[in-house]
């Protein structure tokens, strides 16, 4: 089973208040806060205090040179890296760029909380700084994880969500989703790639499968429906089971190759002791992932992937750096967090350099291949701490002080 994230529990307490990201940044500066400043209520998946960056500079080990290019643009898949759920993750893209010697990431990634069906619709303002960053450049792709359910993460019974999905299923919660999907059209970015009900196959979520696998699938067909029906849409629907049997084989969760675009795994270095040889060959693992993708003539993608149970595991890291390029996902993104990180967590500093010299100077990457007209938008020696880099001008922020990346002059954007 996946890490028990808590990172889709953000909110955007601002827009509650009615203060929109566009606001914020249109405000100039603001009186420096003060240092009892709140910190963020964000999920976990942000930097915690120990494995925050602190320095101003990339990690690299001592001794040792930034790492040279090694491999053309060629064959790289577009790839990023989930680096916090609101706009503080799309400020630092430029600075993992940067660390990567340049190497620009293609993809964002980031999750509506499921707290409540309010939060499931993005209120007005909530994704404005997502949006922004994927219209920048036409060859980037947003990538959005979508509760199918409020209360997603707050252990709801096997009765309860039984009955939930059965609800579902007869279409009691379309209008939750068809607001989305207009919200997304009128942000213009009808093209972001929807990773729906992710993890179904486990037991943390209120949108899992296992409760009833059947009620789920028409739940799921429900869902996609409504989206696509919203004129200018051309979403892609991303099934996303995490690696392994888990609750239930994810294989018996598969909805349908109509409804579905693209499928994905989430696949940590877990459980302990499981080598990476074993994660691709486990049943329900990474080769039959591939495997089940390619009978199924859909593209395969990593939405989730980074260390976790087997501590700083370069085997892993490789491993998976090189299972990325042979099968070339339509994009993958790293969790970018202690203890999965490489470049925000300073406690994997082996794992982040192979990481680091993997990508390191490749250049352009080609985009994901965009949706044809007749086929629906189908991770001994001590680091430095990893750090995004300002751009230009602007110096660094706390990245421990909330009011500072929402309201201060340190809050800065580069596109």
């Amino acid at each position: 089973m996946a890490p028990q994230r808590r990172r889709a529990r953000y909110r955007l307490t601002l827009i509650a208040a009615g203060i929109t990201v566009a606001a914020v940044l249109a405000a100039g500066p603001a009186p420096t806060p003060v240092t009892s400043a709140p910190a963020p209520p964000a999920p976990t998946a942000s930097p915690s205090a120990a494995g925050a960056p602190t320095a101003s500079a990339p990690a690299t080990l001592p001794g040792t040179a930034s790492p040279q290019p090694t491999k053309g643009a060629a064959g790289l898949a577009p790839f990023g890296a989930f680096l916090d759920s609101g706009p503080l993750g799309v400020a630092r893209m430029s600075g993992l760029r940067r660390w990567l010697g340049g190497t620009e990431p293609k993809v964002a990634h980031t999750y509506l909380p499921g707290g409540s069906w309010t939060d499931i619709e993005a209120p007005p303002g909530f994704l404005d700084a997502w949006a922004a960053w994927r219209r920048a450049q036409a060859d980037r792709t947003l990538v959005l994880n979508v509760p199918m359910q409020e209360r997603n993460e707050e252990n709801v019974s096997d009765e309860e969500v039984r009955e939930l999905l059965r609800q579902g299923a007869a279409g009691e919660f379309d209008q939750h989703f068809r607001t989305l999907a207009e919200r997304l059209v009128e942000s213009k970015v009808p093209d972001t790639v929807l990773v729906l009900g992710w993890e179904m196959n486990g037991i943390t979520y209120t949108h899992r499968c296992g409760p009833d696998p059947a009620a789920w699938k028409t739940y799921w067909k429900r869902i996609v429906r409504t989206m696509r029906s919203v004129p200018g849409q051309r979403f892609r629907f991303d099934f996303t089971p995490s690696r392994g049997r888990d609750a239930v084989p994810w294989t018996e969760c598969y909805p349908g190759d109509d409804t579905v675009d693209i499928i994905g795994m989430d696949a940590y270095d877990q459980p302990a002791g499981l080598s990476f040889d074993e994660q691709v060959k486990e049943p329900y693992g990474l080769r039959q992932h591939v495997d089940f993708a390619k009978a199924h003539h859909k593209p395969v993608s990593y939405p989730e992937w980074g260390l976790f149970r087997n501590g700083d595991d370069t085997a892993y890291m490789r491993g998976m750096l090189a299972w990325i390029e042979e099968h070339k996902p339509l994009y993958n993104t790293l969790t970018d967090y202690c203890p999965h990180g490489v470049w925000q967590c300073a406690q994997n500093p082996r794992s982040s350099q192979v990481y680091r010299s993997f990508l390191y100077g490749r250049g352009e990457q080609p985009a994901a291949p965009a949706p044809t007209a007749s086929t629906p938008a189908p991770q001994p020696t001590k680091a430095t701490a990893p750090a995004p880099e300002p751009a230009g001008d602007c110096p660094a922020p706390d990245p421990h002080d909330w009011l500072e990346y929402w309201l201060g002059r340190k809050f800065c954007l580069d596109w």
